[in-house]
């Protein structure tokens, strides 16, 4: 139960920290310099520019119909309650911090990298709480899930509409400076959201397989696959370990083998997504077209079992 509590706890504090962290580069960076971002947060932008509206608030009320979209698809009451207190906080921090932050740079390299970082790792702080900041993200949050599209290639294509209108708003130029801030935004979030969870894959063509086999199950406490294999050149027999591992646990991996058997070929490289036991756990699509109360239709389905009839002797 604790560690339920402190799990929750640690997600809020992301949440908290992400939100500020946008709100930051929304002030700091994005407003100042006319450099609009995608999603409702640049239509924000856009509405300020044209009609000096709150940031903030026109973000509040223009995702309440998105709120119902990530309630009804997105994990119920758990997604829209984290989902709700990102986007108040985040909103909140951008209207209640902006008449204290005055511009930090006009120089396009400088709040176009940091604008950008800011903003992307503050999303990704907020998604790796399983919450969204509203607006396109809970879309690409709903299609991470549903067909396993990274969040930051979903984003930037939606954006595109958003930078259409700036157009009209903005110099081209600007325009061309928040396409690139978009860019920046758009690795910093996947980046973040990889953060701790990179591994790599490792082969080990080797001699003495037995041995690096225990080390690798209960040194290690890593799963190993062994398979056959022979020399193309020599026709000598040897084993292929197979064994995926965190990057933190390289170097123990390799002084096992040099350990074990100095003449063994290891060829280790990035393993960019590990699903399984161990690792991060499958995530099953919804089917297309399946009911949302699948318990309703197994009811009519017993119902339209024609029950035996009783025979009298």
């Amino acid at each position: 139960m604790i560690r339920k509590i402190l799990a929750i706890l640690r997600d809020y504090i992301l949440m908290t920290a992400g939100a500020i962290l946008v709100a930051i580069s929304v002030n700091l960076f994005l407003v100042p310099n006319d450099l609009v971002t995608g999603g409702l947060t640049g239509a924000a932008i856009l509405l300020q520019t044209f009609f000096d509206t709150p940031v903030g608030l026109v973000i509040l009320i223009a995702n309440i119909p998105l709120f119902i979209l990530g309630f009804r698809s997105l994990g119920g009451l758990v997604f829209g309650i984290r989902t709700l207190y990102a986007t108040v906080v985040m909103s909140l921090a951008i209207d209640l911090t902006a008449p204290y932050m005055q511009p930090f740079t006009t120089e396009p390299l400088l709040y176009i990298l940091y604008g950008g970082l800011l903003d992307g790792i503050g999303i990704g702080l907020v998604f790796r709480a399983r919450g969204t900041t509203g607006g396109i993200d809970i879309v690409a949050r709903w299609l991470e899930q549903r067909f396993g599209v990274q969040p930051g290639q979903s984003m930037l294509v939606m954006n595109a509409a958003v930078f259409g209108v700036a157009f009209i708003a903005y110099r081209p130029e600007d325009v061309l400076y928040a396409l690139l801030a978009a860019f920046v935004a758009t690795l910093a979030l996947d980046y973040t959201l990889a953060a701790g969870t990179g591994s790599r894959q490792a082969l080990i063509v080797t001699s003495k397989p037995d041995a690096i086999v225990q080390a690798l199950l209960y040194d290690m406490g890593r799963g190993v696959t062994v398979l056959d294999g022979y020399g193309g050149y020599t026709g000598m027999e040897r084993s292929i370990l197979l064994s995926v591992v965190g990057r933190a646990e390289i170097s123990f991996l390799k002084n096992i083998v040099n350990r074990t058997d100095p003449k063994a070929f290891v060829i280790i490289g990035e393993a960019s997504e590990v699903l399984g036991e161990g690792f991060r756990p499958f995530v099953q699509p919804k089917p297309a077209g399946a009911a949302k109360r699948p318990w309703k239709r197994e009811r009519k389905q017993k119902r339209a079992v024609p029950q035996p009839k009783s025979h009298s002797a």
